[in-house]
């Protein structure tokens, strides 16, 4: 636990960095500039789109006209948008987290590696195409765990709850290994990555919580809606702030953890073996 706050204290400070604002931008400016340009082409029309898809349930129909003589006549007209916001949220966190771990850990590795670790030999584990897969790969997983999860979502608590964890989960994944490719080993990737899991897992999910505060953009109520495609570029922002945030507390903590696996003898019994290295990289 000591570890994990120093290398959360550092990463704080960290954030504060000339060098890491500016580098934070480029995702900013990328998925940003992205979402708003697509909303302001789009937006409309997938509302629409949405709404007549939604008219040719009957059975939606029957449910929404029972709500609107109980009070919830508002609901007809604000289900469209909401599910086009619902659809386009977990995408925008997604393209943010990969472009973080393409550009912003990279850049702070190499930061913290010069500043902290000056001596950390660099091994290269892992290429920019295996951390390009695997990011994938866990992205795909996080995915389908969101979907498979959307029954429950109905329940208020689990509707920020089990996004929060399946964002965690995906962070951890993916910055643990991107941080960890361009000093560790392959072999002192799988022993980090497996002796460390919890802690690395505590950390993602901190991070999906922080990433959960987004979303209270759209507790203020329907009234959110109508600004839904500038609120979406303010979320990108805020994505980009954790992810961020996330990409130098993963890099303390595990540049950390591996200088001083170098200074302490692995034993053989936890040593990975060569049969198992697609399994377990």
């Amino acid at each position: 636990m000591r570890e994990m706050f120093d290398a959360m204290l550092r990463a704080l400070g960290y954030c504060l960095h000339p060098r890491v604002l500016l580098w934070s931008l480029a995702p900013l400016a990328l998925a940003g500039g992205g979402l708003a340009l697509l909303g302001w082409a789009f937006w409309e029309d997938a509302v629409a789109a949405v709404r007549t898809l939604l008219e040719r349930w009957d059975v939606l129909n029957m449910l929404l006209d029972w709500l609107a003589l109980h009070g919830a006549a508002q609901l007809r007209v604000v289900l469209a948008p909401l599910i086009v916001v619902m659809l386009t949220v977990p995408l925008a966190v997604v393209v943010t987290l990969l472009l973080v771990s393409a550009v912003v850990t990279p850049a702070v590795v190499r930061l913290v590696a010069a500043r902290r670790f000056p001596t950390l030999e660099r091994r290269q584990g892992a290429g920019f195409v295996q951390s390009l897969l695997w990011a994938l790969a866990c992205t795909l997983a996080a995915l389908a765990a969101l979907v498979c999860s959307l029954p429950l979502w109905l329940v208020p608590p689990l509707a920020l709850l089990l996004p929060a964890l399946v964002w965690g989960w995906l962070t951890c994944r993916v910055l643990a290994f991107d941080t960890l490719a361009l000093h560790a080993s392959a072999v002192e990737r799988r022993l980090l990555l497996r002796r460390r899991r919890w802690p690395l897992l505590a950390m993602g999910i901190v991070c999906g919580l922080l990433g959960a505060v987004p979303s209270l953009l759209w507790a203020v109520g329907a009234a959110a809606l109508i600004f839904a495609p500038i609120l979406l570029v303010v979320s990108v922002w805020l994505y980009t702030v954790v992810f961020a945030f996330a990409a130098c507390w993963f890099a303390h903590y595990l540049l950390a953890a591996l200088e001083r696996l170098r200074d302490t003898p692995v034993p053989p019994s936890e040593t990975p073996a060569p049969a198992l290295d697609a399994v377990h990289a």
